[in-house]
């Protein structure tokens, strides 16, 4: 078997050999980690050489939590309001006009992206640009959508569908009947019956394969791989069948708010006997405690302070149910991830770990809790208390005008300024990863990862025409933290670790190029690096310019 040679400034991320010169792969794993002269030797004359000259080489990054064929759909199958800036409502009129003007032959149209602001929009919105085909406009968040009237009607959204969901889910006008904005538990049952076909999802996911390989990533965790198309496990194991899957892709399983804990982790294992492999493996069920702040949703430890009596929208809130979730998935060997934005979903979600811990008797189930936007210090330590890990978002943490000031709005400056903690996690023992929530949020950036982690805002130019200011500076971390967030305890969440996440003998070859030392040049250069290569089983699968 010929072997391959890699060549260049190589960081492993092993406290053993933590630096090297070469590495040497031979079926897809690494053989020799060392020198170029001992790698020549052993790989011989014959072996193929990848000479990344004074590049920087590190372990494949890896994506915590990301969303894979939504992903792909936003870049191929929705009109993108994101390219409109933070908040533009003629702009995204412009571009939802144009989209469906390239695309008549649709029978419904999906704009994403949306970012609301204090100006309430409803239905007519939609039916002045669209009036005779069903038309959604989705936040960029995921958790709200408007309707027009069409999509209204096709969806059977009327004044009992409102009754039986809540006004706060479902908004209505002066006479009792929807205005075509909802939120949170109904946009999660009508997204999935947009009518979409196996063939559709294989090419959404093969376009976000594309979008993760360019952006430097080799691995990711789907965090509810089916929740917006229902087909997507089957696509996925088509494509892994077919040899066409080559992003290695850790997924967990959608189970709706208060389910029977036996029925969904049985459904669940049974979905994995059937479709797990080396490319596609599903590990666990993924869950939504609550929504987002920024729309009211988020389930606070208070009152909102502009709602006093209201603190946020409880969704998988079922104490017993959830204790039970988590027990059953251990049964199977798979864990429980869940959307836990505010700190009354994050401290209800450490008691029911806390609690299935004493049945279960396995406190290194290694259960996800992503976002953190809100995290008292007594949740802090019982994250790693609970052998929980903790899945935070460094490209959130910068104060974003017109976002910041509504945060403070609901929940209090003293709050907004304690958002997204990092280093305290760190401090107290977790195991902490980094995750994008792509597409959900539009940034997808390992070099903005490691900025945003050390100086809590943005560089000039990332969000067209904004500035941001650092927020929280305290919980800044390392580089070296913020690369084995985004390497060796991404692949433990997994329980990969033997596997990848960095550069050692016997493990799989996937690495990462770069034009740039992330844990030594300036933080500014940082800021601008670019992606040389990214590496998967020792072949190229991106090259950069």
């Amino acid at each position: 078997m010929k072997q391959t040679i890699i060549l260049g400034n190589i960081i492993t991320v092993d406290e053993k050999r933590p630096f090297a010169k070469a590495a040497v792969v031979k079926n897809g794993v690494f053989s020799y980690i060392g020198s170029a002269e001992e790698a020549k030797k052993l790989a011989g004359a014959d072996a193929k050489i990848l000479d990344y000259g004074d590049n920087y080489i590190y372990p494949g990054f890896i994506e915590s939590h990301c969303h894979g064929s939504f992903a792909g759909e936003r870049a191929i199958g929705q009109a993108n309001l994101m390219a409109a800036g933070l908040t533009n409502y003629p702009k995204y009129r412009e571009i939802i006009k144009e989209f469906i003007e390239k695309n008549p032959q649709r029978d419904f149209y999906v704009a994403a992206g949306w970012v609301e602001n204090e100006e309430y929009v409803d239905k007519s919105f939609l039916d002045e640009i669209c009036s005779d085909k069903p038309v959604f406009m989705q936040t960029g968040g995921g958790h709200s959508m408007l309707l027009n009237t069409k999509a209204m009607e096709w969806a059977g959204v009327d004044a009992e569908y409102a009754k039986k969901w809540g006004y706060d889910l479902v908004h209505v006008d002066k006479n009792g009947e929807p205005d075509g904005y909802i939120c949170e538990g109904p946009l999660f049952e009508i997204v999935p019956k947009l009518p979409t076909t196996v063939r559709d999802v294989k090419d959404y996911l093969l376009a976000w394969q594309e979008i993760a390989f360019s952006k430097g990533y080799t691995t990711v965790g789907d965090a509810g791989a089916d929740v917006i198309h229902r087909i997507a496990p089957k696509a996925y194991y088509e494509l892994q069948e077919e040899g066409k899957l080559k992003l290695r892709t850790y997924a967990w399983m959608y189970v709706t708010d208060n389910s029977d804990a036996k029925t969904e982790i049985s459904r669940i294992a049974a979905l994995r006997a059937e479709m797990s492999g080396e490319y596609f493996h599903i590990v666990g069920a993924k869950a939504f405690l609550d929504g987002v702040t920024e729309a009211h949703t988020g389930w606070q430890n208070q009152d909102y302070l502009d709602t006093p009596g209201y603190h946020g929208a409880e969704r998988f809130n079922d104490h017993d149910k959830m204790v039970q979730l988590i027990a059953e998935a251990d049964k199977e060997g798979m864990s429980v991830h869940v959307h836990s934005e505010g700190g009354g979903a994050t401290h209800y979600m450490l008691g029911c770990i806390a609690d299935a811990e004493k049945i279960t008797g396995n406190k290194d189930q290694r259960n996800v809790l992503a976002h953190l936007h809100f995290v008292t210090d007594e949740d802090v330590r019982r994250m790693a208390e609970t052998g929980s890990v903790a899945a935070v978002p460094p490209l959130w943490s910068p104060a974003v005008p017109g976002v910041y000031e509504q945060e403070i709005t609901y929940v209090g400056k003293e709050l907004a300024d304690q958002a997204y903690p990092i280093k305290s996690f760190y401090d107290a023992g977790a195991n902490v990863v980094f995750h994008s929530d792509y597409p959900v949020s539009p940034l997808l950036d390992i070099k903005l990862s490691f900025y945003s982690a050390e100086t809590r805002t943005y560089p000039e130019g990332v969000l067209d025409g904004v500035t941001t200011s650092p927020r929280n500076l305290k919980e800044s971390i390392t580089r070296e933290q913020s690369l084995r967030a985004m390497t060796i305890n991404v692949a433990r969440q997994f329980h990969q670790e033997h596997r990848l996440g960095s550069i050692e003998v016997d493990k799989i070859a996937n690495m990462t190029v770069f034009d740039c030392d992330f844990l030594h040049d300036d933080i500014e250069k940082v800021a601008k690096a670019n992606v040389v290569a990214t590496i998967v089983d020792g072949e190229e699968v991106f090259k950069g310019n």
